[in-house]
């Protein structure tokens, strides 16, 4: 019997869960504008799963990596949400990241 399906199932589920609170985190602390850093981050997971020779660790950096692109283009869906009293507004936050004049020119991805 092949178990690596269901563990496939149930690492895709946890992660998409850890996504969903990275991104409520992220965007409370630190703001939408560090969107490029997860993208990035995503795709280097992605290019990694690539060159694994193990079919199963490919999976699951492939996995983590759709997760966290995903992640980058929901950061401004939830600073709309933010506004819209859904979710706590931060009053302090964080200063804005590096390369933001950069990032300002750049339209957010959204899916």
């Amino acid at each position: 019997m092949n178990t690596e399906g269901i563990a496939l199932g149930i690492f895709t589920l946890a992660m998409i869960g850890f996504g969903f609170f990275w991104v409520i985190r992220l965007e409370y602390h630190l703001g939408y504008l560090w969107w490029p850093y997860p993208l990035v981050l995503g795709i280097l997971l992605v290019v990694l799963s690539l060159f694994l020779p193990n079919a199963g660790w490919s999976a699951l950096f492939g996995i983590a990596g759709a997760v966290f692109m995903w992640g980058s283009t929901e950061l401004k869906e939830q600073a709309i949400r933010a506004e819209l009293g859904w979710f706590k507004c931060n009053p302090q936050r964080k200063p804005d990241p590096p390369g933001v004049q950069w990032i300002k020119r750049i339209k957010p991805p959204h899916m």
